[in-house]
């Protein structure tokens, strides 16, 4: 694929929508609709944008037993999902620093160790440029409330018998339920 142009469509609050032209092998033109956080994307580069701009926060029980999961009501779907904690890198935030302001926010507990970072990736490469890092560690407290308004979670410490069964019938947000499958069978 050989990229034409970015043709931004719509600007949001918090996201933009742009139309990205390839030139195909056969020599088609191939018009792929995506989103990105970027307001402002003109090439190849900015396309490949540099930094995560969100966190992913990965906890376990300080005994190791269970895990974290948020059960959340996900706008865009109009129902619960099963889903880690996660959120938007603020502007002068590493991703460590994210995941702690993050955690606890969405669920009141507070990260007691960091014990991994799983390297950037897409949050949803099929229709957007969002890169995100995983940051994997030992949390503990007492839940609480999000302090948001238009989150609404249900945070909760989660056997690997328990998960299996979730992921059965549940909904889950996909790098959710591939973690938990792995783990749930580790």
């Amino acid at each position: 694929m050989k990229l034409k142009s970015i043709n931004k469509v719509h600007e949001g609050k918090f996201i933009t929508r742009y139309d990205i032209a390839y030139e195909t092998v056969n020599g088609n033109e191939k018009i792929y609709e995506m989103i990105s956080r970027d307001h402002a994307i003109h090439s190849a580069s900015e396309l490949q944008s540099k930094e995560p701009e969100a966190v992913v926060i990965i906890m376990h029980s300080t005994d190791g037993n269970k895990i974290l999961l948020n059960k959340e009501f996900r706008l865009a779907t109009g129902q619960w999902v099963y889903n880690f904690p996660a959120g938007l890198i603020d502007e002068g935030e590493d991703a460590k620093q994210s995941a702690i302001r993050e955690l606890h926010e969405e669920t009141g507990l507070d990260i007691l160790e960091i014990t991994d970072t799983i390297g950037v990736s897409y949050s949803a490469v099929g229709f957007s440029n969002e890169k995100n890092v995983c940051v994997v560690g030992i949390a503990d407290g007492h839940f609480s409330e999000s302090t948001s308004e238009v989150e609404e979670i249900k945070p909760g410490w989660y056997s690997k018998e328990e998960v299996r069964e979730l992921l059965k019938n549940n909904m889950f947000a996909a790098r959710t339920q591939a973690y938990c499958y792995m783990w749930s069978k580790a």
